[in-house]
């Protein structure tokens, strides 16, 4: 039976789906950033530890982490209308549990659903806008558009945090997911059509239990470096388990024939290019977020909303800019140039003012053009490497390979948070060594770490470079696989 019809009544809605898979994309992006706002004031409702407070954002992780593949591939099989309308209900009432727990346990669980939900949720999206335009000549505006939304979420969420915790309660900034998804998923339900593999494979049940396991201890492997250092027993467990289940996960996919992730997704040059791209840059950015957010609280004073107003530059010219690229510059100059020109751009926002910071800094003169710098290069480097990674992949693969562009965003985060965190720890701590004890002493040393983590984000701008250079082709092209395919327009 031909899927034409279906795909036809879809491609008609097409702008109107475009919109609900952002404010989707939104939600769960801002959702990363919106608690870290709001960790203090749950702390102080609830009574819990400064030691167990990384729990409410790394069970989130955890969850989200591991279960991504498997939630794109649930897409493929029984349609990706279904899981982006459950996904969407899910991840609201997860939200309205956390914004009522009356315990620091209710909130982890809360949290950790949140993540459940939000691993069916993230690879519908990106599936569906890439069948949606499969064969529209507007597919790179539609992309641009997505990955401007990707991008900029995170900031986002960190100014729509402030804003709640400030004028409501932290509360809030889970309440308000009920607020945006349910009303997305009424829509979603009207306008999506589902599109079913009539094939109805078989799940890799091997497969899944590899690469879950596998994700659940790198993300938790690193979230432990963070917090209880890299020479810890569990975290060396956690990261070994992690290399030794991901491997047996690889040579599982070669020998099934129905794998749960087929390797030529990733092993294609031009989508195995965009994920590294991915995740280096993903891996730098969140410690942008982190490290320029303790600064401006800790350091300029802001309150939370001030924080997330300073980044509002950085997020208009993201959104000004990435469907620019993608419509204007990407199909004149190809992928490599532009992910090479992002990667120069953030190292350069590290190195130039970011790494420069001092006790004397101000925003306006050392952290807005840093931001500013950013705001360029980041869609330089997500616009064209979001669509590219899911170009060229047959129609009822689309779920997996959108779970491997989160994944990749999910991975990058642990792993340049528990990195640069320890870089940081570490400068600090050697700085306030052997110096004679002063009222600024602390502070001085905070920022140092902060210059040194900075540094450690440009090499790895540094190293993304090189990967574009010699990685990605030229032109935004991946070799189209067995099946109906995702054509470039």
């Amino acid at each position: 039976m031909s899927d034409a019809p279906a795909h036809d009544q879809q491609h008609a809605r097409r702008w109107a789906i475009l919109g609900l898979i952002g404010v989707a994309q939104l939600m769960v992006v801002l959702d990363s950033t919106i608690v870290n706002i709001a960790l203090p004031s749950a702390q102080e409702d609830l009574g819990f530890s400064t030691g167990n407070r990384q729990w409410i954002v790394t069970a989130y992780a955890l969850a989200f982490g591991s279960l991504l593949l498997v939630g794109g591939k649930i897409g493929d099989i029984f349609g990706r209308k279904w899981t982006f309308v459950g996904g969407l209900v899910g991840f609201s009432v997860a939200s309205v549990l956390g914004g009522l727990a009356p315990s620091f346990g209710v909130l982890v669980a809360a949290r950790a659903l949140q993540g459940v939900f939000g691993a069916l949720l993230a690879p519908s999206a990106l599936s569906i806008l890439t069948v949606t335009f499969a064969d529209s000549p507007e597919r790179p505006k539609a992309f641009g558009i997505f990955a401007a939304v990707a991008t900029a979420g995170a900031s986002v969420g960190l100014l729509l945090g402030g804003a709640l915790t400030d004028a409501l309660s932290w509360r809030w900034c889970l309440y308000v997911n009920l607020v945006i998804a349910l009303p997305a998923a009424v829509l979603a339900a009207r306008l999506i059509v589902n599109e079913a593999n009539p094939q109805r494979p078989r799940i890799d049940v091997v497969g899944v239990a590899l690469a879950c396991t596998g994700l659940f201890a790198l993300v938790f492997g690193f979230s432990k470096a963070e917090t209880d250092s890299w020479t810890a027993t569990i975290t060396i467990v956690s990261l070994a388990a992690a290399v030794v289940l991901l491997t047996a996960f690889v040579l599982s996919q070669r020998r099934v024939a129905q794998p749960l992730l087929p390797l030529h997704i990733v092993w294609d040059r031009a989508r195995g290019g965009a994920y590294s791209a991915i995740i280096i840059a993903g891996s730098s950015v969140f410690g942008v977020f982190l490290f320029l957010t303790f600064f401006l609280q800790n350091d300029l004073g802001y309150s939370p909303l001030k924080t997330g107003v300073a980044f509002l530059p950085m997020t208009a010219l993201i959104f000004v800019m990435a469907p620019t690229i993608q419509t204007k510059i990407l199909p004149r100059v190809g992928v490599r140039p532009l992910v090479m020109t992002g990667m120069t751009l953030g190292a350069l926002a590290m190195l130039l003012f970011f790494a420069q910071l001092d006790p004397d800094s101000t925003y306006a003169a050392d952290v807005l053009p840093g931001l500013m710098l950013l705001g360029v290069g980041m869609p330089c480097i997500f616009a064209p490497s979001f669509a590219t990674a899911t170009l060229g992949v047959a129609r009822y693969e689309a779920g997996v390979a959108s779970a491997m562009v989160n994944t990749c965003q999910q991975v990058g985060g642990a792993v340049g948070t528990a990195v640069l965190s320890t870089i940081f720890a570490n400068a600090a701590k050697d700085y306030a060594q052997g110096r004679a004890p002063a009222p600024d002493l602390a502070r001085a040393a905070e920022i140092h770490g902060y210059t040194v983590a900075f540094t450690a984000g440009a090499v790895l701008f540094g190293i993304g470079l090189l990967v574009a250079a010699f990685v990605l082709p030229r032109a935004a092209g991946p070799a189209p696989v067995a099946g109906p395919a995702v054509e470039a327009a």
